[in-house]
């Protein structure tokens, strides 16, 4: 183990365990993410799914971060995709109980804020297969595309803000790898079984797991990224 892991080590410590074993901080953070939901949602993602690229990066290179790597821009992206996600969360929890009653559950919604039974188990199925299958692929191609706008632009804060070139990025995706593997792999027996934890914890723990979330998704893209090299 290098250095560089220990300070990564001691870093994930220092953030988490105030909120474990203080109460009065936890509290506070509890208080926090109530009253201020989104900005929560933009730092979660920002520190936790930017420190799974981080790692992602150590695994291909061994190495944390690099010139060129970006990590402040990666951030920012991250930190806007959390507030897309808690909108999806959001809109996803509420629309899918919704969308079974019509179709003949009777209080899907009831069940899903209830305790734990095979009926809201089944409720939060649902809710994850149905955001994963209609947000997911976009927000991870979004996230590609500007991935990539920020490699091309040697991970500068000046070229982040330059104007993106949707279509030309859109074009140079290997698809093989982002339909074959991200989204026929991942979505089905990765992101829909985790989801379908998250939507059985309570609301204000669900963006944080969403964001603990963030490290297995840089873990499942730099995968991807070394079977793209290989081939």
């Amino acid at each position: 183990m290098k250095r560089n892991d220990l300070f990564l080590l001691l870093f994930i410590a220092l953030l988490f365990c105030p909120f474990l074993f203080f109460q009065p901080a936890f509290s506070l953070y509890n208080d926090f993410n109530k009253a201020h939901g989104m900005v929560m949602s933009f730092l979660k993602f920002a520190i936790l799914a930017t420190m799974g690229e981080m790692i992602a990066l150590r695994i291909r290179k061994g190495v944390y971060n690099e010139k060129g790597f970006g990590i402040l821009p990666r951030a920012i992206v991250w930190g806007f995709l959390g507030l897309a996600i808690k909108a999806a969360f959001t809109i996803f929890s509420s629309g899918t109980p919704v969308f079974m009653e019509y179709l003949g559950m009777a209080e899907a919604g009831s069940v899903i804020k209830g305790a734990f039974t095979p009926e809201k188990l089944l409720v939060a199925f649902c809710i994850s297969t149905a955001m994963n299958l209609v947000f997911a692929p976009v927000m991870m191609t979004f996230h590609k595309i500007t991935d990539t706008h920020i490699l091309m632009n040697g991970g500068t804060i000046g070229g982040f803000f330059s104007p993106i070139h949707f279509s030309n990025i859109f074009q140079g995706i290997n698809w093989d790898i982002q339909w074959n593997f991200v989204f026929k792999k991942t979505i089905p027996f990765f992101w829909i079984p985790a989801h379908t934890i998250t939507f059985l914890l309570p609301p204000d723990f669900q963006v944080l797991f969403a964001a603990l979330l963030g490290i297995a998704l840089g873990l499942i893209l730099s995968f991807a990224s070394m079977k793209a090299v290989k081939r």
